[in-house]
């Protein structure tokens, strides 16, 4: 006999059906305005992680919201990812109420706002703010051109009528996805220096995690605690194997026993992928024979962040 009881899935059914864990966060867009107003959500993921040339996001959220009619209009938002603070939480609860304009929910918003590092650049440009009180911030564009979504129209605020698109813009009378191509991660001092030069216990952000579970209530998340290390399992792979796949990777570039040794440990079924990237870091680089120094290098993502 099973030790599970079924529960019957309902509408919204990570909120009703399931305690989900998720992260929050507050989304910036431009009102008509031009003022920067912010709503808070959790339905926020990574969606694009390599092999594409950029980075997104996939945000999912109701098509009436302030959010998704001010992306349609202006396709610019930024991902503020807020600390683990009573007062902040409290804040996003209070501007998540459905129906608030952009002028009621930003009337006495206790968040500091500043310009983020795209108008920095491009002081000309039009982007929305960001909020102080966060550990990092995403600021993004919205890629509309994806499953022909560039010609979805704000407006509707009681449902939209189809046809609807599969996984970006207008995709069910009352749902909406956006793909959101990150432009910029900004992250505080403290945190960049964490993972630039080596993160410990101590450099974890104050992270807050809600349920997702939401009664007729209350909005209930649980509060941050310190990080726990847990050792990642090391199978030892065989240096001849190794050796093997890497000189029939590519006839122009090859490996010392040394720069092999460097990847023992990548698992099988990585390692093509993981011999590739090094041959392509190599030819950018004019380099045919890879020895551990240039492993070295190339095993240090931010090499680029400690040089400066």
């Amino acid at each position: 006999m099973s030790s599970y009881k079924d529960l019957r899935i309902v509408d919204n059914f990570y909120q009703t059906s399931a305690f989900f864990p998720m992260p929050t966060m507050m989304i910036g867009t431009i009102a008509d305005d031009g003022s920067t107003t912010f709503g808070p959500y959790s339905l926020c993921s990574p969606y694009y992680v390599a092999g594409k040339g950029y980075y997104a996001m996939i945000l999912n959220c109701r098509n009436s919201s302030n959010t998704a009619q001010n992306i349609l209009k202006r396709k610019r938002c930024t991902l503020n990812f807020i600390y683990d603070d009573r007062k902040l939480f409290k804040e996003a609860v209070r501007m998540g109420w459905p129906g608030d304009t952009p002028e009621e929910k930003m009337k006495d918003c206790k968040f500091t706002l500043e310009d983020g590092l795209l108008k920095e650049a491009d002081p000309n440009g039009t982007y929305p703010q960001v909020i102080k009180e966060c550990y990092q911030v995403f600021e993004c564009v919205w890629m509309d051109h994806l499953d022909n979504a560039q010609d979805d129209q704000p407006g509707e605020l009681h449902g939209y009528p189809g046809p609807y698109h599969d996984f970006n813009g207008i995709t069910s009378e009352f749902g909406a996805h956006f793909i959101l191509k990150i432009d910029k991660i900004l992250m505080k001092e403290k945190h960049y220096d964490a993972i630039v030069n080596g993160v410990k216990a101590s450099g974890f952000p104050r992270v807050p995690v809600d349920y997702g579970y939401r009664d007729s209530k209350n909005f209930w998340y649980t509060r941050f605690t310190r990080p726990i290390p847990e050792l990642l399992p090391i199978r030892e792979g065989n240096l001849d194997s190794v050796k093997y796949a890497a000189k029939r990777i590519d006839p122009d570039v090859q490996f010392t026993d040394e720069a092999c040794m460097k990847l023992i440990n990548v698992p099988r079924i990585f390692l093509p992928t993981a011999l590739k990237g090094c041959v392509d870091w190599a030819k950018q680089n004019g380099v045919t024979l890879i020895t551990e120094e240039h492993m070295n290098i190339i095993n240090d993502k931010r090499s680029k962040e400690k040089n400066k």
